[in-house]
């Protein structure tokens, strides 16, 4: 049962630590692309929508793009990038930023480091507060069990004198 007071907070710091590096992640390869210089004219092949939520009152749509441009090497790269501007319809033709490599990196959103930054910061900061109360709850709890001992197996006798 004392297991699970360690399980539970484990398992929610592996998810804040998979979505801090896949925050990061994304920052690094967003602005790789925007500082290597290398642009090219792609075009909008399609965009929808993805909804999720509860059903009733807070339902979310986001909107997605689906690019295609050819790098300078002649390779023709298709991406997709949520969140981009809802006034980009199919068809239009847009400035991609890219990053060569061997997974050639691209977005077509306008160079904006510091809102990016902040963005990532803000995530990473919601995720260490999220991480601190993990390791706090179960600093408490052990130091709570060390001097209270909740369900150990030892068992004291206790003799009733004078009866």
């Amino acid at each position: 049962m004392d297991a699970l007071f360690y399980v539970v907070p484990c398992l929610i710091l592996a998810i804040v630590l998979f979505f801090g590096f896949h925050a990061t992640r994304h920052w690094w390869q967003i602005r790789a692309a925007w500082n290597s210089g290398l642009t090219a004219e792609g075009r909008c092949l399609r965009t929808f929508t993805t909804t999720y939520g509860n059903g009733r009152d807070q339902v979310r749509t986001m909107l997605h793009h689906v690019y295609e441009f050819t790098a300078r090497d002649g390779r023709v790269v298709r991406f997709e990038e949520e969140s981009g501007p809802a006034t980009t319809v199919e068809g239009d033709i847009v400035t991609v930023h890219y990053a060569e490599g061997a997974r050639i990196v691209a977005t077509a959103r306008r160079p904006s480091r510091v809102g990016l930054a902040a963005s990532t910061v803000g995530v990473l900061a919601i995720l260490g507060v999220v991480a601190a109360i993990c390791v706090g709850f179960m600093i408490t709890y052990h130091d709570m069990s060390s001097e209270f001992p909740f369900g150990d197996d030892t068992t004291e006798s206790v003799t009733i004198e004078g009866s």
